[in-house]
């Protein structure tokens, strides 16, 4: 049984606009007079076929709606979390920390270059077709990768995979270890999305992705975006890092 508790409105009379909370889930239901004007809705962003926007007085947000945000963190599911990369409009950026990656070892390139062999790579999988049209628009897609020295077996079939993904017009850094640690990048793999949206990437043991931690809060946000900066400014264009671990081994 749903219980929900009338937090309050904005209208002397008791009318609506209100606000309510969930006492189970902690959700808040808003209602309020419907928005019609064709411009404003032409505006929405981010708005599903089935959702119906509402006009609610700032005051009545102020006054009624929760002051403190939860405790707990936000899991999204790897389904919902492959969904960021549809609604992103701006920019992708991601910091990849790990030393291996389940998903690619699944994969028939990846079986190519553990025999020695040139990856023969699929520019048209759906992923491929889907940031291709990102950033043939102009989209930003860009990641840093951080390499162990020497590089295990999955970071060096990401060097040879940073070619896939700069065909799909992603720009490919990349960064060993030891300078990560120096300028103190965090051990974590994440995403950023235009910005204003973090996906903290969770692994099990068998380094298989099995979610993500969904980050909006500002403060936070702001943090992962100043990390972002950090490793642009530190990383290496992958062409020429390519040539480094032969270099070192020298």
């Amino acid at each position: 049984m749903t219980r929900l508790r009338f937090n309050g409105t904005g209208s002397g009379e008791g009318s609506c606009p209100a606000i309510h909370e969930d006492l189970d889930t902690g959700e808040v239901i808003v209602h309020g007079p419907r928005l019609t004007d064709p411009e404003a809705l032409a505006q929405l962003q981010h708005i599903d076929e089935d959702e119906i926007p509402i006009v609610m007085p700032r005051n009545t947000l102020i006054d009624f709606g929760p002051k403190d945000r939860d405790t707990e963190p936000r899991i999204l599911t790897p389904e919902q979390f492959a969904r960021l990369f549809e609604s992103f409009q701006h920019s992708a950026w991601h910091l990849e920390m790990r030393q291996r990656y389940a998903v690619d070892e699944a994969t028939d390139t990846y079986a190519q270059f553990a025999r020695g062999e040139a990856p023969t790579w699929d520019l048209d999988t759906p992923w491929g077709q889907g940031i291709r049209a990102k950033t043939a628009d102009g989209v930003y897609v860009g990641r840093v990768r951080i390499v162990d020295n020497p590089p295990t077996e999955g970071q060096r079939y990401l060097l040879a995979h940073a070619e896939k993904n700069a065909a799909l017009g992603e720009d490919v850094r990349n960064m060993w270890r030891e300078d990560a640690e120096r300028v103190n990048l965090p051990d974590e793999d994440f995403w950023i999305f235009d910005s204003h949206i973090v996906a903290v990437c969770v692994f099990d043991d068998d380094d298989n992705l099995t979610g993500a931690e969904l980050i909006t809060e500002p403060v936070r946000v702001n943090q992962y975006n100043r990390l972002r900066d950090i490793a642009q400014h530190y990383a290496v264009p992958f062409e020429k890092f390519a040539a480094e671990p032969a270099a070192k081994e020298a």
